[in-house]
């Protein structure tokens, strides 16, 4: 009874799921690819812009999360640049959507230099055909897929971390997509049961670090205001002494073109001797994604529910305020 009692509400979802309905949404996708691929990748991101813009103004709660978000963050800016970035940004979110499905179909290994540039790469590069395991760290941000995938047709062992798709025949689809590259994809509720045997292969683990962690994540600062952040890839590197690189891929105008680059690379000794070891890795690769989203702000998933879950001091001063104003009312 216990068991059943503690089952999440995503896990009672994914068991009452309607497989024909998941099937027909499947299918339907298949049909929109196929009429999508009749066209040339240019225009499916014009159009996929243009989706964009009547999302922004359609969207009114997402719209509203993120002029809230970049508010909060840039608070120097006026509202025709807050209007502006948060529309770019959800034109870059259906994008992205176009640079998934044609990635496959476009980026090869003999022409991976007519689709994207690279900066700051070589170390990296060298510590992966060595051998040497890595944690690759980056963010919603930019096409933040084709890193994976390239990494795979370029022949790195790479694992990207990440949970399955509800749809199980879409997730299927995508997924083998994806693999035939070389890229591999690990199920997050798995891993920590295979990370040794993947970490004596020399494997880089791929994570999307951004992510609301609710209220038992590690708070560090991201725009000025704490951020609710697993804890999962510090003390995987920790454990294993690894590299942590954190890189990203930003879009170059409307184009399928892409600057891919590293930030920083963070490694084991300089966390060697901090007082809390675990906070320091997670601040500074935080630090680290501020730093590149700060660069072009038009390309982050504003709409991202980033700072959702507020810290226990912070909960408690809330509810003490509140008790207060109770009191107060006559």
């Amino acid at each position: 009874m216990l068991v059943k009692d503690s089952m999440s509400k995503r896990d009672r979802k994914k068991r009452e799921r309607n497989l024909v309905a998941d099937w027909l949404a499947y299918a339907g996708l298949r049909v929109v690819v196929f009429v999508l691929f009749l066209f040339p990748v240019r225009w499916n991101l014009r159009f996929a812009a243009f989706l964009g813009r009547q999302l922004w103004g359609h969207y009114h709660r997402g719209r509203q999360r993120a002029i809230e978000n970049l508010r909060a963050s840039f608070p120097e800016k006026d509202d025709a640049w807050i209007e502006a970035t948060g529309q770019r940004s959800f034109e870059q979110i259906v994008m992205l959507v176009i640079d998934v499905l044609f990635t496959p179909r476009l980026v090869k290994r003999d022409n991976w230099d007519r689709y994207s540039t690279y900066r700051s790469i070589e170390r990296p590069k060298w510590l992966m055909q060595g051998g040497q395991p890595v944690v690759f760290v980056g963010a919603h941000y930019g096409n933040f897929e084709i890193v994976g995938y390239l990494m795979g047709v370029f022949g790195f062992n790479v694992y990207s971390i990440a949970r399955p798709l509800d749809n199980k025949f879409i997730n299927g689809w995508l997924y083998g997509v994806r693999e035939r590259a070389g890229q591999k994809i690990l199920d997050k509720k798995g891993a920590a049961e295979k990370m040794d045997e993947l970490i004596r292969q020399g494997s880089t683990l791929c994570f999307i670090a951004d992510q609301d962690a609710g209220k038992k994540g590690l708070f560090v600062d991201f725009f000025g205001r704490k951020a609710s952040t697993y804890k999962s890839i510090g003390l995987v590197a920790m454990q294993y002494n690894m590299p942590i690189v954190v890189g990203y891929s930003r879009r170059r105008d409307n184009d399928f073109f892409f600057e891919i680059g590293v930030q920083r690379i963070i490694m084991p000794e300089e966390w060697a001797d901090k007082d809390d070891p675990l906070y320091w890795i997670t601040q500074e690769y935080t630090r680290c994604i501020e730093g590149f989203v700060r660069d072009d702000p038009t390309q982050y998933w504003w709409l991202h529910r980033r700072w959702k879950h507020r810290p226990k001091e912070e909960r408690k001063a809330r509810q003490g305020e509140q008790q207060t104003a109770g009191s107060n009312v006559p």
